[in-house]
């Protein structure tokens, strides 16, 4: 995060509006995905992610600006999709058909979950780590790309995007969401 990124949130929280601006825009894309990977509807990701901007300036004050804005913010976009999912199980069902259709929301519901316990295991991450893992992993960008965005050697963005795997994998078995199988060690890594 850069030293100018604290003059920006002060300037959110005095309330002037071409710095919220920039503060969301720079944000939108990664809230925006965090939102449709757990709510899969267009329109609900794009409320999700309105909701997750007016409660993050509503909060700023409240953000510890020695700890890492992203996974503050990302926490409570997953928040406010968590609301919405359970919004959507209270919802009665109005559809009515002829004939069956068979039942894929259990495996639906266990990959939302296994994203959520993703994107909850990649908030505790060292940050550099994250960052290539994500950049490597949803942007799909190749190690040399990511040295070049991030500006360090190829080596080290290959240590790192292995170092956040491997921490990934260590919170996910913690966390009871994976075995300690290898065969599982490969499907994510």
């Amino acid at each position: 995060m850069s030293e100018e990124f604290p003059v920006l949130v002060n300037k959110c929280i005095a309330g002037q509006q071409a710095a919220i601006h920039q503060l969301v825009d720079q944000f939108r894309g990664q809230v925006y995905g965090l939102c449709y990977r757990m709510l899969r509807q267009r329109e609900d990701a794009e409320d999700a992610t309105q909701e997750t901007f007016v409660r993050v300036v509503k909060n700023l004050h409240r953000w510890d600006p020695t700890r890492a804005f992203e996974p503050w913010l990302l926490t409570i976009a997953g928040n406010r999709c968590r609301t919405k999912l359970a919004r959507r199980k209270r919802r009665p069902a109005v559809l009515t058909l002829d004939y069956p259709i068979p039942d894929a929301t259990v495996e639906n519901r266990k990959a939302e979950l296994l994203a959520e316990e993703i994107e909850l295991g990649l908030t505790g991450i060292r940050e550099e780590y994250r960052k290539a893992f994500l950049l490597f992993h949803q942007r799909e960008m190749s190690y040399l790309e990511i040295g070049e965005t991030m500006g360090v050697p190829l080596g080290t963005v290959k240590t790192w995007v292995h170092r956040a795997r491997r921490e990934l994998i260590q919170r996910l078995r913690t966390r009871g969401v994976l075995g300690e199988n290898s065969s599982t060690k490969k499907s994510i890594a």
